[in-house]
This record gives structure tokens, C-alpha cells and sequence, in this order.
């Protein structure tokens, strides 16, 4: 009768219980066999399944058949996965830890499906909703602004920004500022220009504008670095229990889609003080590797979680340095040789967009990354940006040697059929962003680059047939950490509208799956503890409802992450 009752428990738990429930990690020092499941290697060129992986104190001990692994550890506990499918933890390739977990708390202010804002009145009306509920009082409270995130012009009925006079309707009396979805522009009320001292006869920042009405004063949007002399200071002003909130929100939205080690590509000198914290709070339990910012005034690679043997203490290092050379295609402030189809407002002539620096200043931060054998990791979406990247990588090298650098090209969106042969020679990484294809490749086509370019963003075809080592990202909180809908474009290339955008640069199932795991290993020099189920590596495991590699591919955008599991510590569950 107790194994009846026991028996019922199990049933009712796999079949009526559907909620997603962050698991608190436990310690594990026993040993578990996964078995009776699609248990996908990620060790070869092409698909290679085990019978069973079994792992103990967070190591993996065994991949191979059910029989042996069941004979050589007979006490171990046998984990049933009941035919669904487990890969390898995924490997961010690029985003912004961070700030995805900021995001998670300010109003959500994205188009569908994401979000509600799908016109300016939505903008507005999200952000009074938000500004009522218990996040909205505690971002108010805490920093004296409205504060919301993701607004797109290209998705939105009006097809231009919200201005200033707009973000007056939410309030004349605080200070309002809305974060673009490419977080390289926003825009800001009258209150706000007022306390930064934004007026007519303040000047362009180096690598930023203002946009403004005919007769000059501001207008609100700010591109780049007019944005972030506002946003970085404000992010600053975060205390510990905000900070901390954001952290636990982040991680939960990472490992919710199956991501074990994530990336904050574009650390503020401020934001390392955080992470410090936090890891010898003992608060991480993914890996989190950062990136500072070595752009930044306070830029320093001083910290005790810097080591050349790229180890972790409490799972956080920092992994190298970001650059940024460039803007948004999206946001049309990325640095194109060729014109953008259709100019911003306000824009004559050929418009190209800008870039964020001169080609001095560029090779002069690659030289000092490439003396100190810091990995770097660069921001170029327009052309013209890569090509300065291409150039001051060559310039670095042929300086101060460093063979094995990993340069990874971030997000590479116009990268041209002609600089893919000198980014192989150069031994350089690329770490692409075709989510866009879904999120705006009907906006490439329309607006931004229009044909024949809008259909070679993020060629990943070209680039691993190059031989170049390729992952596959999100930005988040550009795009949240949604593991799936990455995956599925990096395959389908399908855009909002139905389109297939570029279908000669789709790739397989499993080599998208490779630029998830294992090519995002190598990415972080970390190959050898992770990426795929082998002896020795770290057990970093998630658990899929189906098969990626033999479902109709254009279905892996409705594939469910079921669980994931960090060093042998389960960290998600959905039950």
C-alpha cells in the first residue's frame, strides 16, 4: 500500500503539476545514472547518443551503455529521463547578465510576442500599469525614476520613437527613461533633460548623439553614448538589496532556458563591485564569466577573480575584455560602408550610420589586450566596424604575438562574404545573432539594409564552412535568454512575417546545437571541462521535452527546457 500511495505521488507530480519553480541547489554526493533517454554527446561532427552518463560530486564518471554504467555503479540512483531528451548545459555566446536581471524588475515594454507595447499609447499605458504594481514602487522608491525596458520603434504602429513630450503624459514631476530594445538608444521626459542638463546648446558626446526638433533642443531620443552618460551613472545608484534582486532574477531567467554559463558581456567598473559581492557571497550558482568594459573611464582588470588559468572562485571569473566600435542596425546607429536603405528621421544624404571611436583609439585598446593576453571580445554589427575590428586585431597581433587569442566578432550582423577569409586567417571567433531574422528581418529588408544585405545577416552558413568557430546568442535582455527561439532562428531563419530571410545561410539541427554547447566552450577556452558528455567534464546537463535532431525543425522554437542541472545540482525545474 506504501508503494501505492508512493506510485500515485510520482504519477499526479509528472501529469497534473505544470507550474515552473526555481529549484534552490542541494548538495550531491551521491552517485546517478541518466538513462532511458536521447542523450546526445555532443562529441563528434555528427550525432553521437550514449545509453547513459553518469556522474558524481558534479564530475561525469561514465558515458557509454545502460549495462555497463549499471554494473560498474550498482548503488548508484537512477535517474529515468522516460525518453526525453539531454545535451550538454548551454554556453551563452554573448549577453549581458546583468542587465537582464535589471530588465526582469523595470516595465516590460516590449512588442509582442514578448511583450504589450505595440504602439506608443502602449509604451505609455505599460509603464503607468507597471508604475502601480510592487515592482514599479520598489524601482520608483529606490532610484527616484520611471524606469522601463525594451520599447522598438521598428515594431511599433507609429514606426518612430516616443519623444520627450510623450514621456511627459507619464509624468511631468519625476524623471522618466525608456531603454530601447537594442539598448543603444532610449529616450527620456522634459523632467530628466532637465536634471542631466540636456538643452539646445548641449553638444553631441564623442561616439553619441542627441536627436532634436527643427529648432534644435533635444527631442528625447538619445543614441549610444548621449544614453549611457545618463544610464550608467542611474545603474549605479543601485543599493545591495536591489543589486542582489537583480542577480536572482537573472539567473532564474538563464537557467529557465537551459543556460549554465552566461556571459555579461559589458561590465561597468561599478557592476564588478556587484559581481565581487556576490560571488564571495557565495550568490552565483551558474557560471558567470564578465567581461569589463575596457572603453570605461574606471576600466580596471584588477580583481581577485581575474586569473590567466581562466578559473573560477564561486563560480565567476572575469573571462577578458568588451569593446564596442559600433551601435544597432535595428536602432540604425550600427557603421555600414554602404548606405541604410531608408534614413533615420532627421538623417540626409548617405547615411551610414557612425562609428563609436577613430581607428587610433581602436588599435590602441587591441594592443593592450593583445599584451596582456586578455581575450577580447568586440561589438561590430556594420561593416565598416569590422572592418576597423579586422584591422586592429592584425595591427595587435603582429605587435605582441598572442596565437591563441579567441578575438570574437559580437554579433557580426553585415559581416561580408569578403572579410570571412581574414577573419579565419586571423584566428578569430564569431559569435552571431540571427535571432534577428525573426525579431527584425522584416525591418531589415524594409528599412534597414533592405536586399540583397538584409538576407546575409549573420551568415553562419559562410562562417562555419569558413572553418571559423561559431556561437549563436541573444543579447539578452535585448532578447531574453530564450534558448529556444535562438536555437530555432540559427536553423529556420523564419521572420515574423513567415519569411525565410537568407535560407542559403540556415544550418543544421546539430550544428546549432554545437554553436549552443560545445563551440561556446571554445569560445571561453573551456572545451576541456565543458560542451559535451565526456569523462572528466563538469556535469552541466539539461533536460529537453523532445529531440531537436528529430523533430520538424520548424518546431524547436516549441521544445521545452524540463530541467536543468549545474555540476550534478538540479537549479531549474518545471514540474
Amino acid at each position: 500500500m506504501k508503494n501505492f500511495f508512493r506510485l500515485l505521488w510520482v504519477f499526479c507530480m509528472l501529469h497534473f503539476n505544470t507550474a515552473q519553480t526555481q529549484v534552490q541547489p542541494t548538495e550531491n554526493t551521491s552517485t546517478s545514472i541518466y538513462l532511458n533517454g536521447d542523450i546526445i554527446t555532443m562529441e563528434g561532427d555528427a550525432p553521437i547518443y550514449a545509453e547513459a552518463v553518469v556522474e558524481q560530486n558534479g564530475r561525469i564518471l561514465f558515458v557509454g551503455n545502460k549495462a555497463d554504467a549499471v554494473s560498474a555503479y550498482a548503488k548508484a540512483n537512477q535517474i529515468d529521463l522516460q525518453g526525453k531528451t539531454m545535451v550538454p548545459g548551454f554556453i551563452d555566446g554573448h549577453g549581458h547578465f546583468y542587465n537582464t536581471g535589471f530588465a526582469s524588475v523595470v516595465a516590460n515594454l516590449l512588442p509582442p510576442p514578448d511583450g504589450p507595447a505595440a504602439s506608443v499609447q502602449g509604451v505609455l499605458d505599460a509603464t503607468n500599469e507597471w508604475m502601480n504594481s510592487e515592482d514599479g514602487k520598489f524601482i520608483v522608491s529606490k532610484f527616484g525614476w520611471i524606469i522601463g525596458h525594451g520599447y522598438d520603434d521598428s515594431q511599433l504602429t507609429e514606426k518612430d520613437h516616443p519623444k520627450a513630450t510623450d514621456l511627459d503624459k507619464i509624468s511631468s514631476e519625476l524623471p522618466v527613461i525608456l531603454i530601447h530594445q537594442s539598448e543603444h538608444l532610449g529616450v527620456i521626459n522634459t523632467k530628466a533633460m532637465e536634471l542631466v542638463g540636456y538643452t539646445k546648446d548641449t553638444k553631441d558626446p564623442e561616439g553619441g548623439h542627441l536627436r532634436r526638433n527643427p529648432d534644435g533642443t533635444p527631442n528625447g531620443v538619445l543614441e549610444e553614448k548621449a544614453l549611457y552618460a545618463v544610464l550608467f551613472p542611474l545603474l549605479g545608484k543601485g543599493d545591495k538589496e536591489f543589486n542582489m534582486k537583480c542577480i536572482e532574477k537573472s539567473q532564474h531567467e538563464y537557467a529557465s532556458n537551459g543556460y549554465l554559463t552566461v556571459q555579461d558581456g559589458r561590465t561597468t567598473p561599478d557592476q564588478m563591485k556587484i559581481f565581487n559581492e556576490a560571488a564571495s557571497q557565495g550568490k552565483f550558482y551558474l557560471d558567470i564569466i564578465s567581461f569589463p568594459d575596457i572603453d570605461d573611464p574606471g576600466f580596471s582588470m584588477d580583481s581577485n577573480y581575474y586569473s590567466k588559468d581562466r578559473s573560477y572562485k564561486n563560480h565567476y571569473r572575469v573571462g577578458g575584455v568588451k569593446l564596442t566600435l559600433d551601435g544597432s542596425p535595428q536602432g540604425k546607429t550600427a557603421w555600414l560602408t554602404e548606405c541604410y536603405h531608408v534614413n533615420p528621421a532627421g538623417k540626409e544624404g548617405c547615411y551610414k550610420g557612425f562609428p563609436i571611436m577613430d581607428d587610433e583609439k581602436a588599435t590602441k585598446y587591441l594592443e593592450q589586450a593583445f599584451k596582456n593576453q586578455w581575450q577580447i571580445i568586440c561589438h561590430t554589427n556594420g561593416d565598416a566596424a569590422i572592418d576597423q575590428y579586422l584591422k586592429a586585431v592584425e595591427n595587435a597581433e603582429a605587435k605582441y604575438g598572442y596565437s591563441d587569442h579567441r578575438s570574437t566578432i559580437i554579433h557580426g550582423q553585415t559581416l561580408r562574404k569578403d572579410q570571412i577569409p581574414k577573419v579565419k586567417e586571423l584566428g578569430m571567433y564569431c559569435s552571431l545573432f540571427p535571432t534577428h531574422t525573426f525579431y527584425w528581418g522584416d525591418w531589415h529588408r524594409e528599412s534597414v539594409l533592405g536586399e540583397p544585405r538584409a538576407s546575409y545577416i549573420s551568415p553562419c552558413r559562410d562562417v562555419i564552412d569558413a572553418g571559423i568557430n561559431l556561437t549563436s546568442h541573444h543579447d539578452a535582455p535585448v532578447i531574453f535568454p530564450k534558448s529556444m527561439r535562438v536555437y530555432d532562428a540559427t536553423v529556420n531563419r523564419v521572420t515574423r512575417t513567415g519569411e525565410i530571410l537568407g535560407p542559403d545561410q540556415r544550418i543544421t539541427p546539430y550544428e546549432a546545437l554545437q554553436s549552443l554547447t560545445i563551440w561556446g566552450a571554445q569560445q571561453n577556452f573551456e572545451e576541456n571541462t565543458k560542451g559535451s558528455f565526456k569523462e572528466g567534464k563538469i556535469a552541466d546537463f539539461v533536460i529537453l521535452d523532445k529531440n531537436p535532431l528529430k523533430i520538424d525543425p520548424m518546431q524547436i522554437h516549441t521544445i521545452e527546457v524540463l530541467e536543468s542541472i549545474k555540476g550534478g545540482k538540479s537549479v531549474y525545474r518545471k514540474e
